[in-house]
């Protein structure tokens, strides 16, 4: 008789702009083993150095509508004019498999995620303070003042940040070291119940 298959988990990863969310998240998808990041797709086009099919999936207009008639996305959302959205079968196979499964979503696409995974794990990753987040928002930006743009992600920033209390854990970010530490050993703790 074959052994059953453990299923997988579910990390649900979410922070505002700035926060330092892709760079945690880049160093831990490297370092534990059978843990795979949930490749989200997204109409906005390839920033310098992404990959197709490893950052996101870029697809056309055309491909959403046929994603959304099928109903083949978990979550979505347009976000600066731009459309991102997870797939269920990308889950569902990772997961039924035993693998486990991160998921990088803003706060709507969470609380949808936690509806359809109720023992899905969720972390929110906060900047130390408001100046914090602003300060890294322009370095980011390459500016030294806020202009439109700017403010729109800070207000959006703030607004995120309301939902923090939703989640399992917080963890903020004054020290990426130290917050990379703190994700990496609650995921590892939930890997290992």
């Amino acid at each position: 008789m074959a052994e059953e298959i453990k299923k997988g988990k579910i990390f649900i990863i979410s922070a505002p702009s700035g926060a330092g969310k892709t760079t945690i998240l880049k160093k831990i998808i490297n370092e534990i083993p059978n843990l795979y990041f949930s490749v989200s797709v997204t109409t906005r086009a390839p920033r310098p150095g992404e990959v197709d099919g490893v950052d996101y999936h870029f697809i056309s207009i055309e491909k959403v509508l046929e994603m959304f008639r099928k109903k083949e996305l978990l979550e979505w959302a347009m976000v600066h004019g731009n459309f991102y959205g997870t797939p269920i079968k990308e889950i569902e196979d990772k997961i039924n498999n035993g693998k486990n499964v991160i998921v990088d979503i803003d706060v709507k696409g969470f609380i949808r995620v936690k509806k359809f995974y109720p023992d899905s794990i969720s972390i929110f990753i906060i900047p130390p303070s408001e100046e914090e987040l602003k300060r890294r928002l322009l370095k980011r930006a390459g500016k030294t003042k806020l202009d439109k743009e700017l403010a729109i992600r800070l207000q959006k920033a703030k607004y995120e940040m309301s939902f923090k209390e939703l989640y399992d854990y917080v963890v903020v970010n004054d020290n990426l070291d130290e917050a990379y530490e703190k994700v990496k050993s609650i995921i590892l703790k939930h890997i290992n119940e």
